[in-house]
């Protein structure tokens, strides 16, 4: 035992505590049956707070229970030197401490999974997680009821502690969190199939790095983490599917490539171990078929060695060498996805690159790049058509394809030409222009800068009166801009709404698409939700449910799930035909819908009862029974509130 002190209100005390304990992801079913008196509690509380490096999307409530956690020890500290010092009657308090026990333990296992468990997996059932956390508060609250602090001589000081602690756990059982709403947009986006948009790999790369995905170290430990999960649920759960299905995007941007695996095993070695030593085809240039080093992109697609590229159009060539199309310019793009893959591969096969090649490098790449970008953004406020279409075109191109290309851009002081461009009178230089300040967008520093420059009342003017293309881009470039909570604000003060509405019911599939998506990103903004309810958008959403063939089902019980939290919401929405019409959901939809429709219709019951009455005059209960058995796992918590809601509703029979 190492004697250590621990802070508690009104001053400092001495306590006694296991030492060294144990951080690894090992198994922890067993770590109530090592101590079962105050020692044993005060060392697993220890080890539950030895972790760290909590997964981003439970980060805060794992510090605050594992902060909570430790308050226990003085506690235990004094009941310990009661029971040694007198001989005091241990059966009633022995059953108090096996309840805090058993809390502790579901607390150290939840820990322990938020530090070293699937981050794809915590951020999909983030709900979950969180119900898990506010059992574990029932569990320590109850456990400390029955607590005989007279009896065991416990000092006020302490007492005083103990109570803090649960009225703290009381507090957060009450608490919701909705930082993962804005998550669950971009997974949202991420997860449909339906819109190639959706899976743009700048997207993705965002969604990486919210996750800490990016790394060969981070995609290593995710592959162990999501291992684990396969063997327990099986690879052919609904979930795992979505998880594993996510997770090779990831891989993919990333550069790291597994081979396939016919048994579909996870293992962090399948990340690094390539099945041959012989150089893949891809990774040989076309042109001099040696490995590359360098490569580049250009503007067919097709990936060369930067320096036989350059031969090649240094002899005045202005074809692609592979296609034979004529090259619409003469940019070269670096391609970070196919190096990092080349790198991984040398690294795991003991090849080494040409040293010659890998000097030729970046440095000088970089600086031609940083020149050919500054000469375009002069050429944005170029008197010459021509020169203007042009620079607008290669900008848009350069800024879709890798991150670094939409810092350089911005940084060479392109946003101000290309804010200035969406008013200009050529309807095609507004959609390019909108089109590449949505590709920048996705930087969220050049998010800031657009919209400091003025650009979303010009992003809304094109919304409104440009072309079909350039409405749908203008709907997406508010989606991004709107991921900053100050440029939601913004865009709905700038009246950005209404327009946005108008597109949700008249556009494109796709521009309908990208008008829903923005609508339920600025929605999260309380003040939002009056605007697009006064705007009208309600009735459209109505309509998406009828319609079968639209397949947008989800993404209106999405959008009305936020609104339902708004009175005049809940009122618009308080149709008996809305009513029916979510049952049918509930009866026949995919799981998503019926999730999602069950959420819905959980808000509305939970503020009127008599939604909840006519759902269940058309049937509703036995279909939530069934999902309560079958359904997703967030369908299920919803419909097993719902179910309990109605036994709650004294004039419900």
């Amino acid at each position: 035992m190492e004697r250590r002190v621990v802070i508690v209100e009104g001053g400092a005390r001495e306590s006694s505590v296991s030492s060294s304990p144990s951080s690894s992801c090992g198994d922890v079913d067993g770590l109530g049956s090592g101590g079962s008196g105050v020692e044993g509690l005060i060392g697993v509380i220890e080890k539950a707070g030895s972790y760290g490096g909590y997964r981003k999307t439970q980060k805060k409530e794992c510090l605050n229970l594992a902060r909570r956690l430790r308050l226990l020890v003085p506690l235990l500290e004094e009941i310990g030197e009661t029971r040694h010092a007198a001989n005091f009657p241990g059966d009633a308090l022995g059953a108090t401490l096996d309840r805090l026990r058993q809390a502790v333990v579901a607390a150290d296992k939840l820990l322990k999974q938020c530090h070293c468990g699937s981050k794809i997996y915590l951020v999909l059932e983030n709900e979950a997680v969180m119900s898990r956390f506010h059992a574990v508060y029932d569990k320590l609250n109850e456990a400390l009821d029955d607590m005989p602090y007279d009896e065991l001589g416990v000092s006020v000081e302490v007492q005083e502690q103990v109570e803090l602690m649960r009225m703290q756990l009381r507090r957060a059982r009450k608490r919701r969190d909705t930082q993962d709403m804005e998550l669950a947009m971009d997974l949202m986006v991420v997860l449909s199939e339906k819109d190639g948009r959706n899976v743009d790999n700048a997207i993705l790369q965002r969604l990486a790095n919210k996750l800490e995905l990016w790394t060969l170290c981070d995609l290593k430990a995710e592959t162990a983490a999501i291992g684990k999960l396969v063997k327990r649920f099986g690879k052919d759960a609904q979930n795992i599917r979505q998880i594993t299905g996510l997770f090779g995007k990831f891989k993919r941007i990333a550069g790291y490539e597994e081979p396939s695996a016919p048994d579909c095993s996870f293992s962090p070695r399948t990340l690094e171990k390539l099945p041959s030593f012989s150089v893949p085809h891809e990774f040989l240039c076309p042109i001099a078929l040696e490995i590359m080093t360098d490569p580049v992109i250009v503007a067919t697609g097709q990936t060369y060695e930067r320096e036989s590229i350059q031969k090649w159009l240094d002899s005045n060539q202005r074809t692609c060498p592979k296609t034979g199309q004529i090259l619409d310019h003469l940019l070269m793009v670096p391609n970070y996805a196919l190096r990092n893959l080349i790198l991984q591969w040398c690294e795991n096969n003991d090849f080494e690159l040409p040293r010659k090649a890998v000097s030729v490098g970046s440095n000088g790449s970089s600086s031609e790049l940083m020149k050919q970008v500054s000469c375009l953004v002069q050429d944005l406020s170029s008197s010459q058509p021509d020169a203007r279409r042009d620079a607008i075109l290669k900008l848009r191109a350069l800024s879709k394809v890798n991150p670094d290309n939409r810092i350089l851009i911005a940084n060479a002081g392109g946003i101000t030409p290309l804010v200035q461009l969406l008013s200009f009178p050529d309807s095609k230089i507004q959609e390019h222009a909108v089109t590449a300040l949505l590709n920048l967008s996705l930087n969220d520093t050049n998010k800031r800068v657009i919209a400091r420059e003025g650009a979303v009342p010009a992003i809304i003017d094109v919304l409104q009166n440009g072309t079909d293309e350039a409405r749908e881009n203008s709907a997406a470039a508010l989606f991004s801009i709107s991921m900053l909570d100050e440029n939601k604000v913004l865009v709905g003060s700038a009246n950005g709404i209404p327009p946005l509405v108008e597109l949700l019911k008249n556009g494109t599939v796709r521009g309908k698409k990208d008008a829903a998506t923005a609508l339920f990103n600025l929605s999260l903004h309380q003040a939002n939700k009056s605007r697009a309810i006064k705007a009208g958008v309600i009735p459209p959403l109505l309509d998406w449910l009828e319609d079968k063939n639209l397949g947008m089902i989800d993404e209106a019980l999405s959008i009305l799930l936020l609104l339902a939290s708004h009175p005049r919401g809940r009122s618009e929405m308080g149709q008996l035909s809305f009513i029916k019409t979510l049952v049918e959901i509930i009866k026949n939809g995919t799981p998503k819908n019926k999730e999602c429709a069950t959420s819905v219709l959980l808000v509305m019951g939970l503020h009127n009862s008599s939604f909840v009455l006519a759902s269940l005059q058309y049937g509703v209960y036995e279909h939530l029974v069934e999902i309560t058995r079958n359904g997703t796992n967030r369908a299920q918590r919803k419909a097993n509130s719902l179910l309990q809601h109605m036994s709650k509703c004294e004039h419900i029979p």
